[in-house]
């Protein structure tokens, strides 16, 4: 098999890995008036062999990525590991005018979310738009060692 072969053969397998596997990159953002949005977050994780228990910061972004048009958020709910509704955010709706963006904070002696808690966030507009960018952002330490990670909003329904 030549040199040109071989490399498209890798290219096709390459894309195919990606068209399968990774769905969340191709999702429809652009033109839609409203989703609920599933947002992985952990105020607690497990570190260590000993199973030990360290607490983490959460920072809940929602980024308005369209340049033209406001969303509105109709809420924003914590649930906890056990699926619990723990506390709702916002205590009425909140425009976001284009390109703004609205943070929810968890404080690191928060620990009611959770080693498996979530957000549920609930937007919405007017006419079509592109979809929010809804991340955490979680940060703590134990001892001398940093931890910190994100994660992505994944919307459940349209």
């Amino acid at each position: 098999m030549g040199r040109t072969c071989r490399i498209t053969v890798m290219t096709f397998a390459a894309a195919a890995v990606l068209f399968s596997f990774s769905p969340l990159l191709f999702s429809r953002t652009k033109g839609i008036k409203g989703q609920t949005i599933y947002v992985p977050v952990y105020s607690q994780i497990y570190h260590g062999s000993r199973g030990r228990v360290v607490d983490l910061a959460v920072t809940l972004s929602i980024h308005n990525t369209d340049m033209k048009s406001r969303i509105i958020i109709d809420s924003v709910d914590l649930y906890d590991t056990s699926g619990k509704l723990v506390r709702r955010y916002f205590s009425r709706v909140r425009s976001l005018a284009p390109l703004e963006t609205v943070q929810v904070v968890i404080a690191e002696s928060d620990t009611g979310g959770g080693t498996g808690a979530n957000f549920i966030v609930r937007w919405r507009s007017e006419r079509a738009v592109n979809a929010p960018l809804i991340e955490s952002v979680m940060i703590g330490t134990s001892g001398q060692q940093g931890i910190s990670f994100m994660s992505r909003g994944v919307p459940v329904e349209e």
